[in-house]
């Protein structure tokens, strides 16, 4: 496992999906305001970090590999910081500029006091939902053309805003069949619009959207997961499912259940399938076999939940945590 870690180094991967920054609002509350019942917050800090599919680009830097990610954004002030934090990790920033998609951002306001734990008190969510221009979408097309000959391995990062149109998800998916490397995607809505794809990841609860039913018992899990693979075409259906841990299903018939590595205390989920996906992609990328893979991002998935916020995984981190696993 520790020789798989090595491989993944240096590893050159595109991150292709909807690039969000997210914004946390600190702030310790002061007083009631004489304006309506609603607490006043001193703010304390403002700070941004990369979400959605930055979040995949900015793990996967930080996880070793040579990290590009294209997506779209604003010609605003979110935009330039979503810049400057991928910016500052290394990663190759391949964005359409638009003036008519800002930049998605969501805020969190986060309050707290002396004697009182912060706790997220609203978020704010800045999305567009126009579709591409044609202009727009022939700019990322021909990116992605351009860029494909040079990496050895594709994330598309879905989360509902409309980067990932049909065409690019035509182009992607043949592409990578063409070339023989390895694609994934993680996408929160849409996830049966993706046949031919190489692998995807899905949490339990969108699995079961995307079939219709409630999985109640590990039978219906097991079912779920092989006619997911199944009606896909795909070579691989990762499904993260909480404390329980996450299981892959293959192309050869076999699904293995990956336990929970770790069960110190859970801070914060936020980020930690983005987490999933970079590791996942950057192994597979690297040569390594799902299963391993799996279990790879199975680790650094628990690293990210013990952190508060979206959050990044160091390639340092993953390899103490697999050390004290053993190093398998």
């Amino acid at each position: 496992m520790v020789n798989a870690l090595e491989a993944m180094s240096g590893v050159p991967v595109l991150i292709i999906g909807d690039m969000v920054a997210d914004v946390y609002l600190d702030g310790t509350i002061a007083r009631i305001s004489r304006e309506a019942p609603v607490l006043v917050l001193e703010q304390r800090e403002e700070r941004v970090v990369a979400g959605g599919a930055a979040n995949v680009a900015n793990n996967a830097a930080t996880l070793g590999g040579i990290s590009c990610a294209m997506g779209i954004c604003g010609e605003d002030v979110s935009g330039d910081a979503l810049l400057r934090v991928l910016g500052a990790n290394g990663v190759r920033t391949e964005f359409i500029r638009a003036e008519a998609h800002p930049t998605i951002t969501k805020t969190r306001i986060i309050a707290g006091g002396r004697a009182t734990v912060s706790q997220q008190i609203v978020r704010v969510d800045r999305e567009w939902h126009a579709p591409l221009t044609a202009e727009t979408e022939e700019a990322l097309l021909a990116r992605i053309r351009t860029l494909l000959p040079q990496v050895r391995g594709v994330v598309l990062s879905d989360y509902g805003s409309g980067t990932v149109t049909a065409r690019v998800r035509r182009l992607v998916i043949e592409e990578t069949r063409r070339r023989g490397i390895p694609s994934i995607v993680d996408s929160r809505y849409d996830i049966l619009s993706y046949a031919g794809i190489g692998y995807v990841k899905q949490n339990d609860a969108e699995l079961a959207a995307a079939l219709g039913r409630t999985l109640r018992s590990e039978e219906d899990i097991h079912a779920a997961g092989h006619e997911l693979r199944t009606r896909l075409g795909a070579d691989g259906v990762l499904i993260t499912r909480g404390d329980k841990g996450m299981m892959i299903f293959l192309a050869d018939g076999s699904a293995t259940n990956i336990p929970v590595s770790d069960h110190s205390e859970i801070f914060d989920v936020s980020g930690a399938g983005d987490t999933c996906v970079a590791v996942m992609l950057l192994a597979l990328a690297a040569g390594i076999d799902p299963r391993t893979a799996a279990r790879l991002s199975n680790i650094a998935s628990g690293i990210a939940v013990r952190k508060r916020g979206t959050a990044t995984v160091a390639q340092e981190e993953l390899r103490a945590a697999v050390m004290a696993e053993g190093g398998f």
